[in-house]
C-alpha cells in the first residue's frame, strides 16, 4: 500500500513541505499552498468543548456518531432540502476525507474502477491506491465554467465501475455543478447501479451563485451518497468532524467499518459540533464575505498582468492562475516562484493533467498578505 501512495502529488506537496521548512528557518516566505482558514474556531463552540469535557464527556462514543450530532445533522438536511431525513441516514466520522474513505470501502472491492472528473481534489488518488481501486476521468470544460460532460462521463462507466467520485463546489477551479447536472448524472447512475459520492464541504462559501445539493437535486437518493463536514465552513480544519448521508443500508455498513478502522469519534468534539450546527451564529457568514473580498481583490489583481489569467471561482476558497504563457508546466512555475519571490502555490498537476498549466493560490489570508504576495507574483512575472 505504501508504494502504491507514493506518486506525483508527492513531488505537488513538495513545494509546501520546502516552504515550510524554509519558514522554520526564519525566512520570509508567504504560504499560499494549503487550503487552512486562517479564521479561529468561534469562541462559543470552544467553549462548548471544554464544558462538555468537564463534564465527563471522554469516554468512548458510537461507532455510528452521537444522536445529539447526527440529529442535528438530520435537522439541518431535511430544513435544506425539503426531504425528511433520520439520524439513521449518517455516520460520523473523524473528518470528510474519513468519510469518503469509508464510503469507497464499503461501496468498492480491490480492483474496481471509480470515475472522477479532472482536474480533482489532491487527495482523491491517494484513497483509490490504498484501496485498491483504479480512477478513470473525464476532464471538465475549463473553457465553460468548469461544466461536466454527462454523457462523457457516463461512457467512462464499465462492469468494473462501482461509483463515481464528484466535487462541488469543487477544489481546486471554486466550481459549482448545477442542479440539473446533478439530477441527470444521479438517475442515469441509477439505471446503472453505480453510486455517485459527492463531496460538499465548501457547500457554505459561494459567492455568483447558490449551491445546490446532491440531496436536493437527485430524484431518488437510493445510490447518492453526500459527504460534508465543519473544517472549512466552522474553521475547525484541526477538529476532524465529518460526516456521510446515505441510505439506510449503506451506513449500517459504514459504521461497521468505522468501528474496526476508527472505534468512534471523540464525545467532547461531537458535543461542540452539535452546537455549532445547532446555534449557527453569523460568523460562517462573515467567513464566506471576507473569501469573496479575497477572491475579488487576486483576480482584480491578476487583471493587471496580462502574462497571467484564471478561470474564475464561484465558490471556495482559491484562485486557479493560469501560466500557461510564463511557462509549460505548473510544477515548474511555482518551483521557480518559490525559489525567485518566496511564495508557495501548488502546481495544477496535482488535481490532473487537464491543470497542468495552473498553480492554485489559497485564499486564507488577510488582504494585506495577499497584496504582498500578488506583489512578488508580479515582480517575478516581470523578470
Amino acid at each position: 500500500m505504501c508504494k502504491r501512495l507514493l506518486g506525483p502529488s508527492d513531488d505537488v506537496w513538495q513545494i509546501h513541505y520546502d516552504a515550510l521548512a524554509r519558514t522554520a528557518r526564519g525566512e520570509d516566505i508567504v504560504l499560499m499552498s494549503v487550503g487552512d482558514p486562517d479564521f479561529d474556531t468561534p469562541e462559543e463552540i470552544i467553549e462548548t468543548l471544554v464544558s462538555r469535557i468537564r463534564q465527563g464527556r471522554t469516554h468512548y462514543s458510537p461507532a455510528e456518531g452521537e444522536l445529539e450530532l447526527r440529529q442535528a445533522i438530520a435537522d439541518l438536511e431535511t430544513n435544506g432540502t425539503g426531504r425528511t431525513f433520520t439520524p439513521d441516514n449518517f455516520v460520523v466520522l473523524p473528518g470528510a476525507t474519513a468519510a469518503i474513505y469509508a464510503s469507497l470501502a464499503c461501496i468498492c472491492n480491490p480492483g474496481d474502477e471509480v470515475v472522477i472528473p479532472e482536474p480533482m481534489y489532491i487527495g482523491y488518488r491517494p484513497m483509490l491506491s490504498a484501496l485498491g481501486l483504479t480512477a478513470r476521468t473525464v476532464a471538465l470544460d475549463l473553457n465553460d465554467d468548469c461544466a461536466l460532460d454527462v454523457e462523457a462521463l457516463l461512457a467512462q462507466i464499465n462492469a468494473r465501475t462501482r461509483a463515481v467520485l464528484i466535487n462541488t463546489p469543487g477544489n481546486p477551479f471554486g466550481n459549482i455543478l448545477p442542479r440539473e447536472t446533478l439530477a441527470q448524472l444521479a438517475e442515469a447512475l441509477l439505471e446503472r447501479g453505480v453510486w455517485l459520492i459527492c463531496d460538499e464541504v465548501y457547500s457554505l462559501f459561494t459567492f455568483d451563485e447558490p449551491h445546490v445539493s446532491l440531496l436536493k437535486a437527485a430524484t431518488e437518493l437510493d445510490n447518492v451518497v453526500v459527504v460534508d463536514g465543519l473544517s472549512k465552513s466552522h474553521a475547525m480544519t484541526g477538529w476532524r468532524v465529518g460526516w456521510v448521508a446515505s441510505p439506510a443500508s449503506l451506513t449500517r455498513a459504514i459504521t461497521a467499518y468505522s468501528g474496526s478502522a476508527f472505534f468512534g469519534c471523540s464525545q467532547f468534539i461531537q458535543d461542540a459540533a452539535a452546537f455549532a450546527l445547532v446555534h449557527n451564529g453569523p460568523h460562517v457568514e462573515e467567513m464566506r464575505q471576507a473569501y469573496q473580498r479575497r477572491r475579488d481583490y487576486v483576480l482584480q489583481r491578476l487583471d493587471n498582468i496580462p502574462q497571467l489569467s484564471y478561470v474564475r471561482p464561484k465558490a471556495g476558497m482559491f484562485v486557479m492562475m493560469d501560466v500557461s504563457r510564463m511557462s509549460n508546466s505548473g510544477l515548474v512555475f511555482a518551483q521557480d516562484l518559490l525559489a525567485a519571490q518566496g511564495v508557495s502555490v501548488i502546481p495544477g498537476e496535482g488535481f490532473g493533467e487537464v491543470a497542468r498549466d495552473f498553480v492554485r493560490l489559497s485564499l486564507t489570508h488577510k488582504t494585506n498578505m495577499l497584496a504582498q504576495a500578488m506583489d512578488r507574483i508580479e515582480r517575478f512575472v516581470a523578470g
